[in-house]
Parts: C-alpha cells; sequence; structure tokens
C-alpha cells in the first residue's frame, strides 16, 4: 500500500484550486462542506458554484487565468486543474519548492495526496480510492457501498457521540471497552436503523444503567421469490444480524448463505400434506427463542403478509410482548410476472389484478369463483398447480371465455424459470403431459398475451 489513509480536519486546513472545470468544481464543493479555507483561481464558474462560495464564509473566487508565477497565500495544500499540462507540472513545481503538497487531476502518479470518493454519514465518513488509477472504478464501489449504508446509519453516530461523555462519567476507563461490546451487539443499533429513536434511546438508558441487554427481538422477514438480488437492504442485513433463523421452503438456499455461521438455522418448511412443523409449533419457536434474548428472524419466500401466514405469527408475538418488526419482500405475483414479461395491469388489458390462493386452510380449492371472471381483470393465483384441471373448468363453467391466456410460472425468478403459456380450455391437458415443478404461480388474463413480446429474459 503506497497511499496513507487518513482523515484531516476540514476546518484546520487551507487549499488553493487552480483551475474551473467539471473535476475541479467536485473538489471545490467537497472542500467547503468540509469547511475548509478555499481559494479559487479560475475564469469561470457555474453560478450554481459561484453562489455556493458566495455563501462560504471561508471560500474566495479569485476570476483570473493562472499563470506560473502564481501566488499559492498561505495555502497547505494545492489543486492543480486546469487543462494545460505545462502549466499544471510548472505550478506543481514551484508548490513543491514552497514545501506545499500537490494534487494534479490530469496526472495522479506522483500525487502528493487525492480524494477519495466518500460516503457521508457524519459522524460515519467512509473513503473510497483506487489510488487515482481509476476514477470510474472509485465512483463504482461507492455508490454499490452507499446503498448498503443507509442514511440512519449518521443517527447510530450521533447517538454513540452523545453517550461519550455519559460513559466516561459513569464507568471506569477499564469498563468502557466492555460496555461498548455490549452496546453494538444489543438491539440498539438495529432500533436506529429501523427509526425506532426511542426505544433506542430507552434501551441505551438502561444500558448505561447496567441493565442486561440480551432482550429479544423478532424479525419478520420477506425473502422474495428466490433471485437473491431482489432482497431488500433491510432484510439482507437482518438476515446477518440474527442469532437464530427458522426458514421455509421457499427461500432460495443461496439466501440461506448470507446468514452469519454462528446463527442457529431451523427449516421449518411445508410442503403440501408434509409439514416439517405445525404452524402452531413455529408461533412458539418463535416466542420461546425471543424470551431466550435472541434476535429471532423468521426467512418467508415471498411477502410474509401475502399468503405467508405471517400475520398468524405476529400475533403470537404480540400476545407474549415480544418486540418485532416486519420487513416485506416481493411477492411471487411481482416478481414471477416481472420476469416473464407479463404486466399484471396495463391500460389495453387490465385495469385490475385479483391475488387468491389455489389451496386453502381445509386443503380445498373452493373459491369465490363468480367474483374472479371479470373482462379487464388479472388473476393471479398461488399454489394452484395441482388445481389446474378444477380451477380451469370452474372459471370456464362460470363465464369466463375458454380461450382466455394462462401461463404458469415454473421456478419464477430463478436462473432455470420456464414459462408455460396456453388457454384456459387447453392448460389441464399440457400440464397432464408435461413434467411441472413447484413452485408454480398462475396468471389469468389478456395480459399474459404480452409475455412473447415484453420477455426480457430469453
Amino acid at each position: 500500500m503506497m497511499n496513507l489513509p487518513l482523515v484531516l480536519r476540514g476546518d484546520n486546513t487551507s487549499f488553493v484550486v487552480v483551475g474551473g472545470g467539471n473535476i475541479a468544481q467536485r473538489k471545490i464543493r467537497t472542500l467547503i462542506a468540509a469547511g475548509s479555507t478555499v481559494s479559487i483561481i479560475a475564469p469561470e464558474l457555474p453560478a450554481e458554484l459561484q453562489q455556493q462560495v458566495s455563501e462560504a464564509a471561508q471560500a474566495t473566487w479569485h476570476q483570473a487565468m493562472a499563470d506560473q508565477q502564481l501566488d499559492f497565500g498561505n495555502a497547505e495544500y494545492v489543486v492543480l486543474a486546469t487543462d494545460n499540462s505545462e502549466l499544471n507540472q510548472a505550478l506543481a513545481d514551484k508548490a513543491r519548492a514552497e514545501n506545499r503538497k500537490v494534487c494534479r487531476v490530469d496526472q495522479t502518479s506522483s500525487n502528493d495526496f487525492i480524494f477519495p470518493a466518500v460516503i457521508d454519514r457524519s459522524p460515519v465518513l467512509v473513503s473510497v480510492s483506487t489510488s487515482g488509477a481509476s476514477p470510474a472504478l472509485t465512483r463504482y464501489l461507492k455508490e454499490r457501498l452507499e446503498a448498503f449504508l443507509p442514511l440512519e446509519y449518521a443517527d447510530l453516530g450521533k447517538l454513540m457521540q452523545s453517550l461519550r461523555d455519559r460513559i466516561k462519567q459513569k464507568l471506569p476507563a477499564r469498563e468502557r471497552a466492555a460496555f461498548w461490546r455490549r452496546w453494538i451487539h444489543s438491539n440498539v443499533p438495529e432500533l436506529i436503523l429501523s427509526r425506532q429513536h426511542e426505544r433506542a434511546e430507552s434501551l441505551s438508558e438502561a444500558l448505561v444503567d447496567g441493565a442486561d441487554s440480551a432482550a429479544g427481538e423478532a424479525y419478520l422477514v420477506g425473502a422474495g421469490p428466490g433471485d437473491p438480488d431482489l432482497l431488500t437492504f433491510r432484510a439482507l442485513r437482518l438476515i446477518q444480524s440474527a442469532d437464530v433463523v427458522y426458514y421455509d421452503r421457499l427461500v432460495n438456499p443461496r439466501i440461506l448463505e448470507f446468514i452469519s455461521p454462528d446463527a442457529e438455522k431451523f427449516y421449518v418448511g411445508k410442503a403440501k400434506s408434509d409439514h416439517a412443523v405445525p404452524q402452531d409449533g413455529i408461533n412458539q419457536l418463535l416466542v420461546q427463542s425471543a424470551q431466550e434474548g435472541k434476535r429471532v428472524l423468521r426467512l418467508k419466500g415471498g411477502d410474509p403478509f401475502i399468503f405467508g401466514r405471517g400475520g398468524e405469527e405476529i400475533e403470537e408475538l404480540a400476545a407474549a410482548g415480544i418486540p418485532f418488526q416486519v420487513v416485506p419482500g416481493i411477492t411471487a405475483a411481482s416478481g414471477c410476472a416481472a420476469y416473464s414479461g407479463i404486466p399484471l395491469t396495463h391500460r389495453d388489458h387490465a385495469q385490475s389484478v385479483r391475488f387468491v390462493t389455489g389451496h386453502l386452510k381445509d386443503g380445498s380449492c373452493n373459491l369465490p369463483w363468480n367474483e374472479l371472471i371479470h373482462p379487464h381483470q388479472t388473476l393471479v393465483i398461488y399454489m394452484g398447480l395441482t388445481g389446474i384441471p378444477l380451477i380451469c373448468q370452474q372459471l370456464m363453467d362460470h363465464g369466463m371465455a375458454a380461450d382466455t391466456p394462462i401461463a404458469l410460472v415454473e421456478k419464477g425468478t430463478l436462473p432455470d424459470q420456464k414459462v408455460h403459456v396456453s388457454t384456459i380450455r387447453d392448460m389441464p391437458e399440457y400440464v397432464a403431459n408435461n413434467s411441472l415443478q413447484a413452485p408454480t404461480l398462475t396468471i389469468i388474463g389478456s395480459v399474459v398475451s404480452l409475455h412473447d413480446r415484453l420477455n426480457w429474459r430469453q
């Protein structure tokens, strides 16, 4: 590593920026935001930046062309960003002869300092640098990291900052490190990130007063329809931080790889006539684990509140007084339709969409058939593969046209996804003559006719 990453006090440094192009403008904005004293030498600046400079007490703009005799004043750091390589070289030599540090934007290999890309969650700052080798890669990495660091990390940093004085007064030096380890591994950080500031403050105060940090909590998290890229950021964060995970059959094994190796994992999935753990047993496991002080993750395929029995599970948690949060996931209807090029609504085809399950609690498929027949509605049926002959026949018996398009999306959003398209008259025979595997989602309606044209995952 040839570069030494340091953090400087912005309000205790002085800079000269020579040039007013796009790169210079980015540097100027960074320096103004940091509170640095900055002198800008450039013939032109955009009006918006001129306004920003005029409002900054420590920034000045000298509207002039630079030459080789430029006076750097009291600046410790010099940024050279003109489009004249010879001028940049001459000014770099002059600045170094005067014991100043130099950053040339047109020749980075010999720079004394560089500007990293900064993810600002003040007081938390994360800098990303490729040592000047590839600004494009620096920006790319910054964007990826920024997505995983929500703005609430600023609130987390501020809370820790506010606690420091209290901890110094309350605890002797030898006990502080242990306290911060307890605090950071408590529920406080997650409470801040989920915007539950009052609970976070209360728990922090209790921990400062010596309370036990092992208060349990439960997270009901939707894992989406299969593709790990469809997880929400919050879902990923909770998956990584859980102490114990209870997961379903439809959760992609690749998503399970995000679970901490230190966490306990329990399969509680359900298939037709084969429940690894009865629903009442799952409910009790969630309560029991949380009462043991664990962070309990209930990981469910799709969205927990759409045919996922999530409501039943959090009823049990609420009755037991267990704190919980719910993280929605992309439901199978949205995921499978999007990955099949079948818009669930379309002004020329369907102005409404209805979700139903083809497998009721008592094992039947007794649906309100009359309500499902509508010329401008998309009908989505979950868990209906084995009932396709009955479903198609009932829809036709209740007035749906026999040539209505139907799609069965097999293993939706996964690499081996297959989309089977037919009509409600012919689909039962198609299913009988082909080997389809669950999970399979059924989409019925005029929108299915768009599949061939809009299918982007060939």
